[in-house]
């Protein structure tokens, strides 16, 4: 089989000293070309000369001839490439490190800057909240000032939310498959978790409405753009029939919104289609970066953002008072737009690699969100898939991480955003695409 002498090949070419310990290989589909063979049968070369640990791959780096010298002095397990953790990609043309102390240095420089070193009030500075509400007022016609809460992050706004509305053993619907940070705080609080039936548009209406009778939850969890981890996004008659059951049935909502400012002409949100039961989430995470840990939250009414500034104060005492400043500085200049805009560019581009190198995949995706979600075929489990990728170099998720009671989907999430550049990324779905498509692979060993 030609995959099998290319492995021969590599590892004759090791062992002769053509190709040295540490050596960075080319990306496979360099290799084929060169070679004159289908990428498959590089690809499956690959795998086999993983499984022979022959060659690693380093996160942020590619595919390397393996060091066992190093292995001798140090026990570490190799790095791998990360597909697991759903953050924004680096474009080119923004550079973190020399943007954020740039806009450090001008927040404290300005005549006031150093207020921003002190306490802060915990529904956050006017200045911060003036900011948030030019942000939001971009995707929500009614998003006023007084009803804006800047949290330190969309987890703690998650948190902070079901402190101030539910009791231990109260009810939240959400979909069967959900953000695991929503499980964390359910487990945290003693809260029960009522799964609803998705398709490939979000949440079904008429699973919610079967909740609202047989097991009225206090609030519906929702992300309706993007949804994680199924890369749903919810159509407007979609949102407007869920508006109408929770309506009906006095149910809140907490729409969590990280991906939103990264789509081009989203649907109306659950903020406008139900102002008055709505609690909305809109981190900059996911469109920036993680490091600022920013979030604004839009509440109903002004009375509820001073209920939920005293659960912040006592949880947290307040955002991060220089990363808020930072943010708001980047809102009204204009940089976190361009920032957001060239993390759209990137991620477009890396989705129509991985659509390429996937086509022949059950999978669904969102062309301007930084993570896939890929159905496996029938009678491959997803914790074998996840388990055979470690020993080939790569992090995935399974579907049993976001599963809301049993896991009845064999999928994995995928996430574009860590590896460094496009070819670093296009080696790894390779290499996943490989073992997909060769379930001997995914056999557990045992003796």
């Amino acid at each position: 089989m030609k995959y099998i002498g290319l492995a021969d090949a590599l590892e004759q070419d090791i062992q002769a000293g053509i190709i040295a310990a540490g050596d960075r290989l080319p990306p496979q589909r360099s290799i084929a070309e060169a070679l004159g063979v289908d990428l498959t049968t590089v690809t499956r070369a690959f795998n086999e000369a993983h499984r022979r640990r022959l060659i690693e791959a380093q996160i942020g780096r590619g595919t390397f001839v393996r060091d066992y010298s190093s292995e001798r002095t140090s026990k570490a397990r190799p790095a791998a490439l990360d597909l697991s953790m759903n953050i924004p990609c680096q474009p080119e043309g923004v550079d973190f490190r020399q943007l954020m102390p740039k806009g450090v240095a001008a927040v404290l420089a300005n005549g006031k800057g150093l207020l921003n070193l002190h306490y802060q009030d915990s529904a956050g500075a006017e200045p911060d909240r003036q900011a948030a509400t030019r942000w939001l007022k971009q995707r929500i016609e009614n998003a006023d000032f007084d009803r804006i809460v800047v949290a330190a992050g969309a987890q703690s706004a998650l948190f902070s939310i079901c402190e101030l509305l539910l009791s231990r053993g109260d009810v939240i619907a959400a979909g069967e498959f959900t953000y695991p940070g929503l499980k964390a705080v359910a487990a945290q609080m003693r809260l029960v978790i009522d799964p609803i039936a998705m398709d490939g548009e979000g949440l079904l209406p008429e699973d919610f409405e079967r909740s609202c009778r047989t097991r009225p939850p206090k609030l519906l969890y929702v992300i309706p753009n993007i949804d994680n981890p199924t890369a749903a996004t919810m159509p407007g008659p979609r949102r407007a029939a869920i508006v109408e059951i929770a309506r009906r049935y006095g149910v809140m909502i907490v729409e969590d919104d990280p991906y939103g400012p990264l789509l081009e002409g989203p649907s109306r949100t659950f903020a406008d289609l139900m102002p008055e039961a709505t609690w909305h989430i809109s981190t900059l995470s996911k469109c920036a970066t993680p490091a600022l840990r920013v979030a604004y939250v839009l509440v109903p009414k002004a009375a509820h953002a001073l209920q939920l500034a005293s659960v912040t104060r006592a949880m947290m005492l307040m955002a991060p008072p220089l990363m808020s400043a930072l943010a708001s500085s980047w809102i009204m200049d204009g940089t976190l737009a361009d920032v957001t805009a060239a993390i759209r560019r990137e991620t477009l581009t890396r989705q129509i690699l991985a659509s390429s190198l996937l086509s022949a995949f059950d999978r669904s995706a969102n062309m301007f969100g930084h993570h896939l979600w890929l159905r496996l075929p029938s009678g491959q489990r997803a914790d074998d898939l996840v388990e055979a990728a470690v020993r080939a170099g790569l992090l995935i998720v399974p579907s049993s991480a976001f599963a809301v009671g049993k896991c009845t989907t064999e999928a994995v999430r995928i996430s574009l955003g860590v590896a460094s550049d496009r070819s670093e990324l296009e080696d790894g779905l390779n290499q996943l695409a490989g073992l997909v498509t060769q379930p001997a692979l995914l056999a557990r060993v045992i003796v």
